[in-house]
């Protein structure tokens, strides 16, 4: 026998429903992201998500957006431990990787598969910033030029856990130098580093 339903405020249901969403992402991917699973996991019917979000579809785009406001919230403490030492881009390339790690690529990849397109920007403006700031020659170059390093940073990084392996065996790598992502962060690292102008520990 179960006992009575707890009704929940309307703000902590969908902080609970995301949550669990989020791990079922982390668990399975986004096909694991499913109104009955979701629901079982917080202890909720299936009308019971409906009522929150509608449709699996508009669950999937809540948790997406709920994700980019996490990766921003990793950012921001990111730069702000920059105050009064030298910028570590590992940090930052690490953060991001972090992120993407618990299956939101894969989330981002299925969406915009079924045709869903995110007419949003700036999630990562705040990282541009601070990097054009760093920049020795930022008074010659145009900020576009910091854009277009932050968006093929933010591009590889969104992908690797889908498709960073079969990218690595491609150019002939093998065994855990294909599988294993830390080389290519190091890489994107030293990457952006060089392409910044900037020097290793700059800040």
């Amino acid at each position: 026998m179960t006992g009575p339903r707890v009704r929940r405020p309307a703000g902590e249901a969908r902080r609970l429903i995301l949550d669990a969403a989020e791990e079922l992402l982390a668990e399975g991917g986004a096909a694991a992201v499913q109104v009955r699973a979701v629901a079982a996991r917080v202890g909720m019917t299936d009308a019971g998500i409906s009522h929150h979000f509608g449709t699996r579809e508009g669950l999937l785009e809540a948790l997406l957006r709920h994700g980019g406001r996490k990766i921003r919230d990793g950012v921001a403490a990111v730069l702000d431990s920059w105050l009064g030492r030298p910028a570590d881009l590992g940090e930052l390339v690490e953060a991001l990787a972090a992120f993407y790690r618990l299956g939101y690529g894969d989330l981002a990849v299925s969406l915009h598969a079924a045709g869903w397109r995110d007419e949003g920007s700036g999630m990562l403006a705040p990282v541009v910033d601070a990097l054009h700031a760093l920049r020795p020659d930022r008074d010659d170059v145009p900020v576009e030029d910091t854009r277009l390093a932050v968006a093929a940073l933010h591009q590889a990084l969104a992908t690797e856990p889908l498709y960073g392996p079969a990218f690595r065996r491609s150019a002939g790598l093998t065994g855990r130098a294909a599988t294993g992502a830390g080389p290519q962060l190091r890489w994107w690292t030293a990457t952006l580093t060089r392409a910044l102008g900037l020097r290793p520990g700059a800040g």
